[in-house]
């Protein structure tokens, strides 16, 4: 059974001096190809994600404007893409990507979506690049339909997932939590259940540490039945916009970490890729297979 969502259309549509951003969705599809971390039968392509689910995690009237291609100048500004109907058709797919990676990871452990990890968008808002929530999505999916009672959501990218925050602030059943640098964007924060921000130039070791020792005590306390992870690769010392300094080794031992963690208590874990921004696109694409490598190996090995 495939269990890594993947489309053509993650990696389009954007005028040209939008594309670097969705340059690695490609790469990293090749790359996991050519190094044999998957297969094509491994990859699956998600049909659009109805307008019905993004009710109770995205306000009425932001979902049905933005579907109507009605948002504000302002909006789009805040979004930082152009808006059209391809791109809201790659948010909804992205979505419903991580709601069926979400599915098959609850038989095989874990599941897997190229894209995703749009954390930005609020429940009435788009940011930073995101437009839908994919894993607030897909964690609302598996507690109101699937009905799971406690869901932790471990977002590792660099940036505050504020839009996910806000979406679950109201809600007990959905824990999140992040570890992001707190001199970055966004600079207005939301209110994550556990919330450590990190100062500029934090090194991998003691970036290690904390993740160990925090991760460790939030399952303890949360006892969650389902994990999702958001695996930004921005935290990489080589990341234009990152502030941090980890090198590709402690990136994945970053990835070890969370899987190792799952793997022992066994929980079923979702993964969405998240950020990277670094200058040469390799740097990106290697530590996101270094993600996919670590997850398969721990949890299906």
């Amino acid at each position: 059974m495939s269990f890594i969502a993947w489309h053509p259309i993650f990696k389009h549509p954007l005028p040209e001096g939008h594309r670097f951003p969705m340059i690695k969705y490609d790469l990293l599809h090749e790359q996991l190809l050519y190094e044999g971390v998957a297969n094509e039968a491994d990859f699956f392509i998600p049909e659009r994600l109805s307008p019905e689910l993004l009710k109770g995690v995205h306000d009425e009237m932001y979902a049905q404007r933005l579907l109507d291609l009605q948002l504000t100048t302002a909006e789009i500004r805040r979004i930082g893409f152009p808006l059209s109907e391809q791109l809201v058709e790659r948010e909804l797919r992205i979505a419903q990507g991580t709601i069926d990676a979400a599915k098959m990871a609850l038989s095989k452990g874990i599941g897997f979506n190229v894209a995703g990890g749009t954390h930005h968008a609020g429940s009435c808002w788009g940011e930073g690049f995101c437009l839908l929530n994919d894993q607030a999505i897909a964690a609302h999916y598996l507690w109101k339909e699937l009905k799971l009672k406690k869901i932790l959501i471990v977002d590792l990218d660099v940036h505050q997932g504020n839009g996910t925050a806000e979406i679950f602030e109201e809600n007990p059943a959905i824990f999140t939590f992040s570890i992001h640098g707190q001199n970055n964007f966004p600079f207005r924060k939301e209110k994550s259940d556990l919330d450590i921000g990190l100062p500029d130039n934090t090194n991998g070791k003691e970036y290690l540490t904390i993740l160990q020792n925090e991760l460790k005590q939030v399952l303890q306390t949360v006892q969650p039945d389902f994990v999702f992870y958001q695996s930004g690769v921005d935290v990489l010392e080589t990341d234009r916009l990152g502030k941090l300094q980890l090198t590709s080794d402690e990136c994945r031992e970053r990835d070890r970490i969370v899987f190792n963690f799952c793997k022992e208590q066994g929980l079923p874990v979702q993964v969405s890729m998240g950020g990277g921004y670094s200058q040469r696109i390799s740097d990106i694409v290697n530590a996101h297979c270094q993600t996919f490598k670590e997850g398969i190996s721990i949890i299906m090995g």
